[in-house]
């Protein structure tokens, strides 16, 4: 089941408000952050500049939050080297998006950022 509109409202600003911040303006030519919504679904990602091309820039998946309509949940999930998802085992599913994003920010394990 897909997001309901109030709560990917509310993600999404969030999400805007985070991605503004985390990168600074001088930086932008080079990195940049965003995200993606999928069914239920919302994916960080980082995307750089291509090795050797300045024309080209690679998405790389840092987080991805899992909503659960039922239960009205979020549930974090990191990727491992293939880009594949398991569940965040230092993080509880939570009603609060923001504890989760806040993290996948302070990354006390190194799972997100590296």
């Amino acid at each position: 089941m897909a997001i309901p509109g109030t709560v990917k409202m509310m993600v999404e600003s969030s999400l805007i408000s985070y991605c503004e911040q985390r990168v600074p303006p001088h930086a932008r030519d080079k990195a940049r952050l965003g995200y993606r919504f999928r069914g239920n679904s919302v994916t960080l990602y980082e995307s750089r500049l291509a090795f050797g091309r300045l024309d080209e820039w690679v998405d790389i998946v840092v987080a991805q939050f899992r909503f659960d309509a039922k239960k009205r949940t979020w549930t974090l999930y990191c990727p491992d080297h293939n880009s594949r998802w398991h569940e965040d085992i230092d993080s509880d599913p939570s009603e609060d998006f923001e504890a989760l994003l806040q993290e996948v920010h302070e990354d006390p394990t190194g799972i997100f950022w590296g």
